[in-house]
């Protein structure tokens, strides 16, 4: 259960006064050893990167070999002052992101440690810019997309997982949370048995997963259109990448105030948490290996869909 966790996190992230300094403390009140804040300025203002590393039984940070699961809360901004008073939307993957950090660090406290390192990014910017969007507006960020991956998809990750709030669109019809398809190195692979097996144990209900195309995995910044953020980190890594989306039945603004459900949170944060738990010790496989080389043998690398293109 993290519903402390992410009612904790949301009373922080809910404030005009809230950086990066300002989690960073809270986290290393909860035991963290290893937290790092950088200011970002871009040409619409400026964001705080936060990094809060934990580290595993037998995580890399040791010597050892359980894999590193990348925990990335993807956001244009928590608040978007002064057009919008309050947290936005588009803020509730940086809440759930910061909610399992705090969680994992009191289950350290508590005695139990995963076996793999977990690295938790994300960044801080209570007044970010909108922007326009079909069917509803879109939270812009402070930096560009390219920035945004440089700082939170690190060469140290063996798997990530994306979270973002994708409410802003009438393809997903389902308020709670529903996860992609895994993408590597410019594919979309089959949805991972695995994740759906957890994702019914942690929900008791049919999983649910959300469509992707190819727009959606290319990089920002060529023109097309794009469902959102939620796997622009496959842009800019060689690692398996799936996408948690914060959903809802209808489409939501990200710049709306008011719309963040405490409850459809603590479930994608519990979902993430027993990933996390499963990947550290080797029992959740984002893709299958063997069958991502034969599809290489017969198609070829895809890696020019992590590009700009022609």
């Amino acid at each position: 259960m993290l519903l402390k966790q992410v009612l904790d996190i949301y009373e922080y992230l809910d404030s005009a006064q809230v950086n990066g300094e300002v989690i960073k403390k809270y986290m290393l009140s909860l035991g963290a050893q290893d937290v790092l804040v950088k200011t970002i300025c871009g040409d619409r203002g400026k964001t705080d990167f936060i990094r809060i590393k934990i580290q595993g039984l037998k995580g890399k940070s040791k010597g050892m070999e359980a894999p590193t699961l990348g925990i990335l809360g993807r956001l244009g901004g928590i608040g978007a002052r002064p057009e919008r008073i309050g947290m936005v939307s588009d803020g509730d993957g940086a809440l759930v992101a910061l909610a399992v950090a705090a969680k994992l660090l009191d289950m350290q406290k508590k005695g139990d440690y995963l076996d793999g390192d977990i690295i938790v990014s994300t960044h801080i910017c209570p007044d970010a810019p909108t922007q326009p969007h079909k069917p509803v507006a879109f939270m812009g960020s402070p930096v560009d997309m390219a920035r945004v991956n440089e700082e939170e998809v690190s060469g140290d990750l063996d798997a990530i997982l994306s979270i973002d709030t994708t409410k802003g669109n009438r393809v997903i019809n389902h308020r709670g949370f529903a996860i992609s398809s895994t993408v590597k190195e410019g594919y979309i692979l089959k949805v991972s048995d695995d994740l759906l097996n957890i994702m019914e144990i942690t929900t008791g209900k049919l999983p649910v997963v959300f469509p992707l195309s190819t727009q959606d995995i290319t990089p920002y910044g060529n023109g097309l259109y794009h469902l959102n953020s939620i796997l622009q980190p496959s842009t800019a890594t060689e690692v398996p990448v799936v996408g948690i989306a914060i959903t809802t039945e209808v489409p939501v603004p990200g710049c709306a105030t008011g719309a963040s459900n405490p409850f459809d949170l603590e479930q994608a944060s519990r979902f993430t948490l027993e990933v996390a738990k499963a990947y550290g010790r080797g029992e959740c496989k984002f893709y299958e290996e063997a069958e991502f080389e034969i599809l290489k043998n017969l198609y070829g690398s895809m890696t020019h869909i992590q590009s700009q293109g022609k």
